[in-house]
């Protein structure tokens, strides 16, 4: 009972930068369910992904991605976050804005999943199959990604561009938040 509530709990955790993510992506202009399954799909393949990586690498490889990792997601989502808030200011009106497409999105999927990655060496104290709990993650977030579209479309509805905005600031609060936890507060 401890090991299944604790997983969940992790996979809510792991779960919620890319859940803040697919909230801003909902806010972009012609968001709907197509987008809401890419975002899911590649924020919960990566969030999957990440942990076993982790597991697989152990401690070695996780010294050197916790030195690096804070830099990677502020670069990433400073960058993204950047990018919504020039789109939102309507310098092209014929270019859909916002919306995170490709290479984009894996590098989006990538950022927000790097603390699945130092996750995943703890996986074997769930005392659970470490394939299950990499479901789990992958699971929770894909069904909250998915969600978080489609409510940041209905706010976008009511909020318009100022949705979008305030997506972008809160891609780089969330990298800055992230980058000054790791660089200063040893997390």
């Amino acid at each position: 009972m401890w090991a299944t509530t604790s997983l969940i709990a992790l996979a809510l955790a792991l779960a919620a930068d890319a859940f803040a993510v697919a909230l801003c992506q909902g806010a972009a202009p012609g968001a709907g369910m197509s987008r809401a399954l890419r975002v899911g799909t590649a924020f919960g393949a990566a969030q999957a992904t990440m942990p076993m990586i982790g597991w697989i690498a152990g401690l070695g490889f996780l010294a050197i991605m916790r030195s690096l990792d804070h830099w990677i997601v502020l670069f990433l989502l400073g960058f993204l976050g950047l990018r919504m808030i020039r789109e939102a200011a309507g310098c092209d009106p014929e270019t859909p804005r916002g919306a995170l497409a490709g290479w984009a999105l894996a590098g989006a999927a990538v950022a927000t999943s790097l603390d699945a990655l130092a996750a995943g060496v703890t996986l074997p104290t769930l005392e659970l199959p470490v394939l299950l709990a990499c479901a789990v993650i992958g699971a929770a977030t894909f069904l909250l990604c998915t969600g978080g579209v489609l409510a940041g479309r209905i706010a976008s509805r009511h909020v318009g561009k100022y949705a979008e905005l305030a997506g972008g600031l809160v891609l780089i609060g969330l990298g800055l938040k992230i980058f000054v936890e790791h660089q200063f507060l040893g997390a």
